[in-house]
């Protein structure tokens, strides 16, 4: 069992509703844990590369897993992944991702899992997002920010998800704009125009906390992880 958690872009809080997701989870028993399979700027603690979002999943999750199943591929800069790889001399590839899955499958109920920027950003030169998505066969959950340009890169997020043959769940609002004008209407279009239901808004909050965030999520009753 388990969820993808990508966004509309980067910077829309994939990393804050994926924790939020994971609390959520625990608050209804279910022995849930994070993973960002492929995360470029981390810097180096102990000797190891760390990247503050895979470490915020780990945090969230029911237990803290072993790091290294959390984030495989940890690079340096903080690139597109694909950039950042070819920098640090390395081969993102889906089998040792789909390993380490499968790891943290064994030790839990449901692994929600971040992936990179847009549904579009490619995890590697010839490794999309959707490829692992299929392979993991899992649905997907949409963070969409919510700042002036949102509506488009939502239907358009949803059109590609769909296009690549993977199911879109549900998807989460994120108030990454506190200055946006007309905030309601812009929601009330997006439930309008969407396939999938809203699973919920996180508002704006310059210092968000996971487990607070949690309580503003609620998915479907047909909803079965």
């Amino acid at each position: 069992m388990g969820l993808y958690v990508t966004g509309t872009d980067t910077g829309v809080g994939k990393t804050l509703a994926s924790g939020a997701l994971l609390h959520a989870l625990r608050r209804a028993d279910v022995r849930a844990l994070g993973m960002k399979p492929v995360a470029s700027g981390c810097e180096r603690i102990d000797g190891a590369w760390r990247n503050e979002d895979a470490l915020a999943l780990q945090r969230a999750g029911a237990f803290e897993a072993r790091y290294e199943d959390i984030n495989p591929f940890a690079l340096e800069h903080p690139l597109a992944p694909e950039l950042a790889a070819r920098d640090a001399h390395v081969d993102v590839a889906l089998g040792p991702i789909l390993d380490a899955h499968a790891r943290l499958s064994a030790q839990a109920d449901c692994v929600i899992v971040e992936g990179v920027g847009g549904w579009m950003a490619p995890l590697a030169t010839q490794l999309m997002q959707a490829d692992l998505v299929r392979a993991l066969d899992v649905p997907v959950v949409l963070v969409v920010g919510l700042r002036l340009g949102c509506l488009n890169h939502a239907y358009l997020s949803e059109r590609a998800i769909a296009a690549d043959g993977c199911r879109l769940a549900g998807w989460i609002a994120t108030g990454v704009d506190p200055l946006m004008a007309r905030v309601d209407d812009n929601l009330a279009l997006l439930r309008e125009r969407l396939q999938a239901p809203c699973w919920g808004v996180l508002p704006n909050d310059p210092h968000p906390d996971p487990a607070r965030m949690s309580q503003h999520l609620a998915w479907p009753p047909s909803f079965r992880l």
